[in-house]
């Protein structure tokens, strides 16, 4: 068992940065990765992007590419979710989940075993 919790949401205001940290526990990820999706009301959740945490390989969404940042610290068990130039569109729940790592499509959240439980952002214009 993996357990995640979210921290660092809140309400700020567009342009400004924001860290959202994922402290994990219950057992060594040598063999995972860590993804952080978000979810907007009405909408899907969608994939934000994805850290392993054996090698610290990162991928992203296409469309997020440049503003959001994915690192880890492993004396911590913590992965982290830089956002840079915060906009308006991206307001919603995210979320830090876990999985183990194989080859399979990291982007998919049905592939993830282990869930957060969010932490709500919500940027103001």
């Amino acid at each position: 068992q993996v357990q995640l919790v979210e921290s660092g949401g809140g309400l700020v205001q567009a342009g400004e940065p924001l860290r959202l940290s994922c402290v994990a526990s219950g057992r060594t990820l040598r063999h995972h990765i860590l993804g952080w999706f978000r979810q907007a009301p009405g909408k899907e959740r969608e994939f934000v992007g994805a850290i392993s945490w054996s090698d610290a390989q990162t991928i992203y969404a296409e469309s997020l590419k440049g503003r959001f940042t994915i690192s880890k610290d492993n004396a911590k068990m913590t992965v982290y979710l830089q956002i840079n130039s915060l906009e308006p569109a991206d307001t919603g729940v995210y979320y830090c989940a876990a999985r183990l790592k194989t080859l399979r499509d990291w982007s998919i959240p049905s592939g993830y075993d282990y869930w957060g439980q969010g932490t709500q952002v919500t940027v103001s214009s």
